[in-house]
């Protein structure tokens, strides 16, 4: 994803009060204060920069390929890198915050499931708030520090969200908006300083609008300006160096999920796609836009890639992805191909994939059912039609369309 991901930070307030019932909010580390964020980029007067690791230029190129690997889930190879940084820079933040993603990005492809990462992710993270509180302190006018506390702070309340800690995750964001203030005065630098900016306003707008009874506890956090986040989210995109991958995860999200505009997402997608070609969640994300908007040959296309790299285990490629491409297959093979034998034995796949991996309230494990009960209703095998279509009735929604055929066609096959 990003080029070094520090601003992620910010991305806090959208997993986080999109769910979290906020409670608690006292700081482990002392009580927080309100926070005021103004949304237009303060211009740098005269900041010393002397020793910033984040916009030295041999750091930057020194890194570039340890963090392709990190996004190429090319985890070993990247944390040595990160290790040797960390040896000659021992009291900066930048190489635990990294090895803080690295882990994270270990976590990120089984949509949170594993949490064997946990005590790892959050002693980098613990390491990289030691480390830049200690730089803070000694300069208070050292936003290289705030820039790295607001991204510490806001990847711990994101996976406390995850968790459904809330008390931690509300403070834990709280003092990543702290910083964040803190560091507007460097916007001007550099791009990396505006990311975090762009995904505030974007978010602190559309978490009021889509979640209204959200609305009183949003009145604690500054105002956001949604247009305006979309707009530095793209110059982020185009024009950062560090943050310009993270930019363009971020847009296709934004683009596909909150927008609901899948064929502004989908070139995005497949850039990332292109460009980290062993990461599992960016090529099932580009399969499932290029399923959304028809692009089927694509979409078959990476489809048998993921489930080529999970048969030979490669890192990142696990049950998550493998329900994704093989319900994706599954469906080409019934509706485009029209051979039933292999729309089976994918759907039967994706079933397997989503029990191992927990996810079996709906989605493609539904519709995967679904599916073959229909697949089996047309061989006229009453008894496997039966099987699939009792959990079909389970799971879906009962207003559901899938709800409604299972009910009709079992009071019509009752044993």
């Amino acid at each position: 994803m990003l080029r070094l991901l520090f601003c992620w930070g910010v991305l806090l307030l959208a997993p986080l009060a999109a769910r979290a019932q906020v409670g608690d909010t006292a700081r482990r580390r002392g009580a927080m204060p309100v926070v005021h964020l103004d949304s237009v980029a303060v211009a740098p007067q005269a900041i010393d920069t002397k020793g910033w690791l984040l916009l030295n230029k041999d750091i930057q190129q020194e890194l570039d390929g340890a963090v392709h690997n990190l996004y190429n889930f090319k985890y070993d190879r990247a944390e040595k890198q990160f290790r040797s940084l960390k040896r000659r820079y021992p009291e900066h933040p930048l190489a635990y915050l990294m090895l803080g993603l690295n882990t994270w990005w270990k976590i990120r492809p089984t949509s949170f499931q594993t949490k064997v990462y946990d005590r790892t992710f959050f002693a980098y993270m613990d390491s990289a708030i030691t480390k830049a509180e200690t730089l803070y302190r000694a300069d208070d006018h050292n936003y290289e520090a705030t820039f790295f506390l607001a991204a510490a702070y806001g990847f711990s309340a994101r996976l406390h969200a995850e968790r459904h800690d809330w008390r931690l995750a509300t403070v834990d964001s709280k003092r990543a908006l702290t910083y964040l203030q803190k560091s507007q005065e460097a916007n001007g630098l550099s791009p990396e300083f505006l990311f975090g900016q762009a995904l505030f306003n974007y978010y602190a707008v559309w978490i009021p609008d889509n979640y209204p009874f959200l609305r009183p506890v949003l009145l604690f956090f500054p105002k956001g300006n949604k247009a305006l986040g979309l707009q530095q989210l793209r110059t982020v995109a185009t024009t950062g160096f560090y943050t310009a991958t993270e930019a363009k995860v971020f847009l296709m999200g934004i683009l596909k999920n909150e927008e609901g505009n899948g064929a502004e997402a989908l070139p995005v997608a497949k850039q990332l796609a292109a460009a980290f070609p062993d990461n599992g969640y960016f090529q099932r994300f580009y399969a499932l836009l290029a399923y959304d908007q028809g692009d089927f040959a694509e979409c078959e296309r990476v489809s048998k890639e993921i489930m080529e790299k999970i048969n030979l285990g490669m890192p990142g490629y696990e049950a998550t992805s493998g329900r994704y491409a093989s319900y994706f297959l599954g469906y080409l093979m019934q509706y485009r191909y029209r051979d039933a034998a292999k729309a089976r034995d994918y759907y039967q796949r994706c079933i397997v994939f989503a029990e191992s991996s927990g996810d079996t309230k709906g989605g493609f494990y539904l519709f995967a059912n679904a599916n073959l009960a229909r697949l089996a209703d047309k061989e006229k095998e009453v008894a496997t039609a039966r099987r699939y279509y009792l959990v079909v009735k389970d799971i879906a929604d009962h207003k559901s369309e899938q709800y409604k055929e299972a009910a009709s066609w079992l009071k019509k096959n009752k044993s």
